[in-house]
């Protein structure tokens, strides 16, 4: 704060700005106008500050809602994941940071046992898809089966499938620790058909891609899927011991 005493708006200026939805342009006036008179600023000097003051506010409450819409279920960056530790290699992260994989409508397929770091990288990379401006929305197999199930029910499935795909990036994570019956099969398969080559989608699963006959039953359909998700793919075996169990061994020695 610059201690100088905020002008006041007028109750006319005031109005008209709540009228426009200008929040921040409201709330921020008093102390730029107050500085402006002070420091003999040019009329378009105050004009550019209010208005970046409002496209700022804006940007910040458009992320905070992509955010919510992503439901991601726990908090985590890019920033956390400790790459060096991870078996995804240095070309591939490097390209998938950049975000260009999901402008391509590219998909990204980590295949590796539990505890190497899928959940939190696809996390990390949908938070920074995020905050870039892109739509994201994360899903568990089972979660998605189930949105779409009840969809089924109220004869609104085609809606459901559409309604995902608005978003740029659609997160699948852990495929395969539930089997599905061959609606739930039928279900998968039409939503990353309806996202083909439209979204990108990016998955997380514990099982090699010759075993996911064994969690969907329906084999014609379980090979059309896995042939358009792995098409136009960036396809990352994560390997080693789990993470989560590493490090809490770690901890209890240090104790």
């Amino acid at each position: 704060m610059s201690g100088r005493t905020p002008i006041p708006l007028t109750a006319d200026v005031e109005a008209g700005l709540r009228r426009l939805r200008l929040a921040a342009i409201r709330r921020e006036a008093p102390d730029v106008l107050a500085n402006a008179k002070a420091q003999r600023w040019a009329p378009e000097e105050v004009l550019r500050v209010l208005v970046e003051a409002e496209i700022a506010s804006r940007d910040a409450s458009n992320t905070r809602n992509r955010m919510t819409a992503a439901r991601f279920p726990i908090d985590k960056t890019l920033d956390e994941f400790r790459l060096d530790e991870s078996s995804i290699p240095r070309a591939s992260h490097d390209y998938l940071v950049t975000l260009e994989w999901i402008h391509q409508a590219e998909n990204l397929c980590l295949v590796g046992p539990a505890g190497t770091g899928k959940t939190h990288y696809l996390i990390g990379l949908g938070t920074a898809a995020v905050t870039a401006g892109y739509k994201v929305r994360y899903f568990t197999a089972v979660e998605l089966v189930e949105h779409l199930y009840r969809a089924v029910a109220d004869n609104t499935v085609g809606k459901a499938i559409e309604a995902v795909c608005r978003n740029d990036l659609i997160i699948i994570d852990e495929i395969g620790f539930a089997p599905l019956d061959h609606t739930g099969c039928q279900l998968l398969f039409r939503l990353v058909a309806a996202g083909y080559e439209r979204r990108s989608i990016a998955i997380g699963s514990h099982s090699p891609f010759e075993h996911w006959g064994r969690f969907l039953p329906d084999q014609p359909t379980a090979v059309s899927l896995l042939d358009r998700l792995c098409h136009h793919a960036h396809i990352i075996t994560t390997t080693g011991d789990s993470y989560r169990l590493t490090h809490r061994t770690t901890r209890s020695k240090e104790a």
